[in-house]
């Protein structure tokens, strides 16, 4: 049954991407092209009853995904009419599930709030519809667990570049955990040039000083860019549907950053609660090279 999962990813996609070119997240604009495509015969590739189960089952665990994040606001909208549409022109009697693992309970509640604030009661229905009839299966893990079997998790899980908002990848990059590894990477890096050499040497000045403030403020100075940059776009073409999901699928970024207002990065991580060992920390416990290479004064 494997085997018919690339094919249906295709197809899901396909139409997930007639569904992006209309810049609307209107359920009207899901049916035609729908209705266009004549989704609801994917059904009918597998009349035999031991198999209609097992084929809803793997098309459902298709097209869930595409309902979760990274993917934008648009898109998830999508793969909630999607499973809408499957779960209802399903073979399978009594109805096969779509499973929701606990973990991404938190995202799905998150989605129907932004639609219920963005004013999209066509979404909010469909999503409340699918409660109403009972139609998720709330489990531990995404997919099944099989004693002894390889998962395929790289393979099966594979992200679609195009759905996924462009924009929202530097903030995603530089969280405080990763300016917490930098700046600890940088002062072992300066501690090690002061041990090694008694003078400073220009030639190693390769780093640039202050480079977490820096990297940080960048960021924050592009984020503010964006911002700025997607309303004066809403003003200039006006409000709509298109606007207000362009919008909000640029606000469902969940994003970690320190503020600007900080004097010194290094400070503002070490202030959080204690977590594993940083990896300044390892490096200095594994080659002790802190307080034995240093030079007597």
């Amino acid at each position: 049954m494997d085997h018919f999962r690339e094919p249906v990813k295709a197809d899901c996609e396909e139409l997930l991407g007639r569904f992006q070119a209309t810049e609307s997240v209107r359920y009207e604009q899901f049916v035609q092209i729908w209705k266009d495509m004549d989704f609801s015969s994917i059904f009918h590739g597998k009349p035999e009853l031991n198999e209609r189960r097992r084929f809803a089952r793997l098309i459902l665990s298709v097209v869930s995904p595409y309902f979760l994040p990274p993917y934008t606001f648009q898109i998830r909208v999508g793969g909630l009419y999607l499973l809408y549409g499957l779960f209802n022109t399903q073979l399978a009697t009594p109805r096969e599930k779509i499973r929701i693992a606990l973990k991404d309970w938190n995202d799905v509640t998150q989605f129907q709030k932004d639609a219920v604030n963005a004013q999209h009661y066509d979404v909010v229905y469909v999503f409340r519809k699918l409660l109403s009839d009972k139609a998720f299966y709330f489990t531990a893990m995404p997919t099944p667990l099989n004693f002894r079997i390889k998962r395929e998790d790289g393979k099966r899980r594979k992200i679609c570049e195009e759905f996924v908002d462009p924009p929202s990848r530097p903030q995603e990059l530089v969280t405080t955990d990763v300016l917490e590894e930098i700046a600890n990477i940088h002062e072992h890096y300066e501690g090690l040039k002061k041990a090694t050499f008694t003078e400073p040497d220009p030639n190693l000045d390769i780093v640039q000083q202050n480079l977490v403030p820096k990297l940080n403020s960048t960021i924050l100075t592009y984020c503010n860019w964006q911002i700025n940059h997607t309303k004066s776009e809403q003003q200039d073409a006006g409000e709509g549907p298109s606007n207000q999901e362009a919008s909000k699928s640029r606000r469902h970024r969940q994003t970690e950053l320190v503020s600007e207002a900080a004097p010194d990065i290094s400070q503002k991580v070490s202030s959080k609660k204690k977590r594993f060992p940083s990896l300044k920390t390892r490096t200095q416990l594994r080659f002790k090279t802190q307080g034995k290479s240093c030079p007597p004064r």
